[in-house]
């Protein structure tokens, strides 16, 4: 539950002048940030990046084996039993991630700021930029920052639920762009272009998304797409595991449920009358 304080003076008037398309600096400066990481791989050796993405890739079983195990070890023993070569191969990184040693819970946010090559970082960028620019305007950096941090995790997690036992790294930032595609859903098709500031129209509660049928069409869309294609995350290229498309949806959900929480618009604007009798209210989101 979050309690926000509103009066008057504080409301933001829209600027007529500015561009919708403006990139904030905080997305600027997350482009940048994977953009020298990636330029900083490029100069590694293949062992030297691999260590790399390693230490710093979200991988399922790692996390799996930190409160199961005896669970991850069955599954290991069955693959090295086995004669499928896929299952070979699953044996094989869980050996060598296993043997690293360690939880590593910051991987759950950290495999977010690598990429399977200057094309996977390209398309997250572009994505972000259409997506990030007006989420993070209107949050403001300090609550995008946050935002796309919980997005990322609730990517991980998604995909760590759907796949416990695996040891395919995965990398890229598609979770958190997801994320901001599931908040700009709940106040893009609330803007008029001209008329009103992206930053400052009160968003559509949750369950009035899915009455919008312009909203509706979009997610259905954005979930279809994202099943048959499944472009972003990815695995780091060892196995032959499909793209993580379960952490695309986890991002998106976490967007479009979370949305409130970092909002600091007030979902429904107050009325003139209410706002001369008394400048100061709280309102809780939906």
């Amino acid at each position: 539950m979050r309690f926000l304080y509103r009066s008057k003076s504080m409301r933001v008037e829209p600027d007529r002048t500015e561009p919708f398309f403006n990139i904030p600096a905080v997305v600027l400066t997350l482009l940048a940030t994977m953009g020298v990481l990636q330029l900083w791989r490029s100069t590694l050796t293949n062992q030297a990046d691999f260590e790399l993405v390693a230490r710093f890739a979200f991988v399922p079983g790692r996390l799996t084996f930190a409160f199961d195990p005896v669970g991850v070890m069955r599954h290991v023993t069955a693959w090295n039993g086995s004669s499928d070569p896929s299952s070979r191969q699953q044996a094989a990184l869980a050996g060598m991630f296993l043997r690293r040693g360690g939880t590593a819970l910051w991987t759950l946010l950290t495999y977010a700021f690598l990429h399977g090559g200057w094309t996977h970082l390209g398309l997250n960028g572009l994505w972000m930029v259409a997506f990030g620019t007006p989420v993070a305007r209107r949050f403001g950096a300090g609550r995008f920052l946050v935002f796309m941090a919980v997005a990322a995790v609730w990517g991980a997690v998604a995909h760590w639920v759907c796949y416990p036992f695996g040891f395919a790294p995965v990398i890229g930032a598609s979770a958190a762009v997801s994320g901001m595609m599931g908040a700009a859903v709940r106040f893009m098709f609330q803007y008029e272009r001209g008329v009103q500031d992206p930053r400052t129209v009160a968003p559509q509660p949750l369950g009035a998304v899915f009455r919008d049928r312009r909203a509706l069409s979009f997610i259905l869309v954005w979930f279809v797409t994202n099943s048959l294609f499944g472009a972003g995350s990815v695995s780091f290229g060892l196995t032959d595991a499909p793209v993580a498309w379960q952490a695309h949806v986890g991002g998106f959900v976490a967007g479009l449920l979370l949305f409130a929480w970092f909002d600091p618009v007030a979902p429904v604007a107050p009325s003139s009358d209410e706002a001369a009798s008394d400048s100061t209210n709280f309102s809780v989101p939906d």
